[in-house]
């Protein structure tokens, strides 16, 4: 439903067309299209209504489908020749369809039907480049070294990320420590700022920093790059695979950038980040100045003329970089977020959810909704609870409880289940000790019984109530310690050439 939200936003929010969509959201221009229509016929405009969730969101998109066969069949051969017609399109064939027979075909199901009539269909795509429509976006192959200013030794190489403007050229250079999500993000963000706007649409190479999966047709793009792009009211349509005239723009400004900025600090030896930053705003206006060959003006006379007056406007405060990512909910109710865990109502155990977190807060979202928002905890292993997550009945889940957990140890060993309870004593919640015990008792389909029972003993005896701490006394054999200990000594070896106390008096 976040995807169907976002078609509906990019429609009639952002205006793309489905084209435009589809290759945003890796999503068919036909499913997209049949979205909108949907979207249409139940009188929704965006933004959506705030009281509107996703449950009652797909009642109104996918209201009970009429059986397929007692729907009528159109005309393939009329379909077909009609569509030869100057300024004939599918959409319009089907609108006609359905004024005639409202209980008809779906606009998806129609495409695939008249598709397999006639096993072909013949896609051109031309790119073009219209005033403040694209932003071409890409790392440039070659780096600078950032050197330590005491030792010569290099630190790291930066990265220089490259943006151009489609109509005017007008590039926008910065250098960054790595190509991770973050600096990527950070990047556009000062890209957004140097163009002093936002473009209808951001193109990217497949780089695996914003495209988490990449595809010719198809490429799924990462839930932070899409949430900023939201942010700024543009769209993100990434290239596609192998098809170099899709980011030729991009490329010529790379190489342009490498010619004129890079190769003109070959012989300078930065010593940061910001001091090789503060020589490429310098060369980077000189650049953006500089004449064009073939036509009259330069790249930020064009700019002015031409993308400026067409860019949105900034929005009124910056991007709050998050990550997002899903999670299924234990059977504590908290979810696992950078190895800190966090709780969310127990109604919830065991369902998948999305986890949204900043430097500062943690947000988790279940069916679109928010059901939860905590503090951010760099503490790993620890707890995040809210109280009002936890069951009634003296705060934990019905069929999960401790004395369960204690009977399941004990089918291990006395020690085994003594030390699971010892953990659980040890958290603010029993709750909050099930992952560990539940990993201990299965500790013993690796380890065996025997050993399990000494690793739990040996573990109280130093008050080591993680489960972390046993499978480690596990893994190094610490176990066998007190076995060791135990074994009686061997008798003394008697030997001719072993001379005994006596030789030493």
């Amino acid at each position: 439903m976040r995807f169907i939200r976002e078609v509906l936003r990019l429609a009639f929010g952002v205006g793309l067309s489905l084209r435009e969509i589809e290759r945003s959201l890796s999503i068919s221009h036909v499913t997209a299209s049949g979205y909108v229509a949907r979207a249409k016929e139940a009188g929704l405009s965006w933004p959506l209504p705030e009281q509107l969730d996703d449950g009652a969101l797909a009642r109104l998109l996918f209201p009970r489908p009429v059986p397929p066969e007692i729907r009528p069949i159109p005309d393939w051969s009329y379909v077909h020749r009609e569509l030869r017609r100057k300024g004939v399109t599918k959409i319009l064939l089907w609108q006609e369809y359905k004024d005639v027979h409202p209980d008809g075909y779906a606009l998806s199901r129609f495409y695939k039907l008249y598709n397999r009539w006639a096993e072909k269909l013949d896609l051109v795509m031309r790119q073009e480049h219209r005033a403040g429509e694209k932003l071409f976006v890409d790392f440039a192959g070659q780096t600078v070294p950032i050197v330590d200013k005491n030792t010569g030794e290099v630190l790291f190489e930066a990265q220089i990320f490259v943006a151009v403007l489609g109509a005017s050229n007008y590039t926008f250079a910065y250098a960054t420590r790595t190509q991770t999500l973050a600096d990527w993000i950070d990047a556009h963000m000062r890209a957004f700022v140097f163009i002093d706007g936002v473009p209808e649409i951001v193109v990217p190479d497949n780089t695996k920093t914003g495209i988490t999966k990449a595809c010719r047709y198809e490429p799924d793009i990462n839930p932070t790059y899409q949430a900023m792009a939201a942010h700024y009211g543009t769209a993100v349509i990434s290239t596609r695979v192998r098809a170099p005239k899709d980011k030729a723009k991009v490329e010529k400004g790379v190489q342009l950038v490498e010619r004129w900025i890079l190769a003109a600090v070959r012989n300078h030896t930065f010593h940061s980040l910001a001091e090789l930053n503060s020589q490429i705003q310098i060369l980077l206006e000189k650049f953006n100045n500089r004449p064009f060959q073939k036509l009259p003006g330069t790249r930020r006379s064009l700019y002015e003329a031409l993308d400026r007056p067409a860019l949105k406007p900034l929005p009124a405060a910056p991007f709050l970089f998050a990550e997002w990512r899903y999670a299924t909910v234990g059977i504590d109710y908290h979810i696992d977020v950078e190895g800190h865990y966090y709780s969310v109502p127990y109604a919830l155990v065991k369902k998948r959810v999305e986890a949204r977190y900043t430097v500062t807060t943690v947000e988790i979202f279940f069916m679109g909704n928010r059901v939860a928002s905590h503090v951010r905890s760099f503490k790993k292993g620890g707890h995040t609870t809210d109280p009002a997550h936890m069951p009634s009945s003296h705060r934990r889940y019905a069929e999960w409880t401790p004395d369960r957990i204690r009977r399941w140890a004990a089918t291990i060993g006395p020690e085994t289940a003594g030390h699971v309870v010892a953990i659980m004593e040890h958290r603010p919640h029993p709750e909050q000790g099930f992952r560990s015990a539940m990993g201990i008792v299965r500790l013993a389909n690796q380890y065996g019984n025997d050993r399990l029972e000494a690793a739990c003993k040996r573990a109280s005896r130093y008050r080591i109530y993680s489960y972390k701490g046993v499978a480690n006394i596990l893994a190094t054999g610490a176990d066998k310690l007190d076995e060791r200990k135990n074994t009686p000594a061997s008798a003394p070896i008697v030997h001719d050439n072993i001379r005994g106390p006596g030789y030493y008096h």
